[in-house]
């Protein structure tokens, strides 16, 4: 069985075919996705299709993208959907000062305020790190986010950064990018302890080689697990079931 621990299904990039594609990860052996919100309306939409759906679970947060918007007003409404029994993280929260959504100091503000709710509610997190890698881990280690661990996605981190994560109590997780050809990805997640890895899509973006350049999706996680295996981290079949193994110990992922 095969994880994807970061997917945004309820984007409209999946309104048409969503049965279809859920149907195909399923049959690519995809037995879990969490479904990742990135605002109120989003994370609401990954709750109910976790109700609909056994093998889909959510999370309730805001993106950086979104930071804007998580004023004390709209903080103030996460606490009831992370109680929700199909929720199973806090995020996706985080920096990026790569795109530059928002002043660092509302991003910074916004993380903040999740990593203690995560607390609150013992829920682990998900991260996200463009470009801001070296100041998510300051700000995890000032607000005690090892206390509850998580996930930095998508990692773009060197092999110093992803070292610092797993020693504050987090996992990397890996997609698509470490399909790309000279994109140094791949030789940062060989280098991650096997019991602190996870695979994921990100979907609908960043699909991997062969399907580079087309809309992702879960059943893609696929050519990641098979790029590790490639890459010498032992046989296909290694990877999925380590890598399910830790999205289970994280998420804590039953049916």
């Amino acid at each position: 069985m095969l994880v994807d621990s970061h997917a945004h299904l309820m984007f409209p990039q999946f309104r048409k075919d969503l049965d279809d594609l859920l149907a195909r990860a399923r049959a690519a052996g995809v037995g879990r996705i969490v479904n990742v919100g990135t605002n109120l309306d989003t994370s609401r939409a990954a709750i109910a299709l976790a109700e609909a759906e056994a093998d889909v679970f959510a999370s309730a947060g805001f993106h950086p993208s979104d930071s804007a918007k998580a004023d004390e007003s709209a903080l103030k409404k996460l606490p009831a959907l992370l109680k929700h029994h199909r929720v199973v993280a806090v995020g996706e929260t985080g920096l990026d000062f790569y795109r530059k959504y928002a002043p660092r100091e509302v991003q910074e503000r916004a993380f903040r305020a999740h990593i203690r709710l995560a607390r609150e509610m013992a829920l682990p997190l998900i991260m996200h790190s463009r470009g801001a890698e070296t100041r998510v881990l300051d700000v995890l280690a000032e607000e005690g986010g090892s206390e509850v661990g998580g996930v930095m996605h998508c990692f773009g981190g060197n092999v110093e950064g992803a070292k610092r994560a797993v020693d504050l109590n987090f996992y990397l997780g890996f997609g698509g990018i470490v399909t790309f050809k000279n994109s140094g990805a791949l030789e940062v997640a060989l280098d991650v302890p096997a019991e602190r890895l996870l695979l994921e899509t990100d979907c609908p973006f960043l699909a991997p080689v062969p399907k580079r350049g087309k809309r992702n999706e879960p059943a893609y996680v696929r050519y990641v697990a098979e790029c590790f295996a490639d890459a010498g981290w032992g046989d296909t079949e290694d990877v999925c079931r380590q890598t399910t193994q830790n999205a289970q110990t994280l998420f804590g992922l039953t049916s």
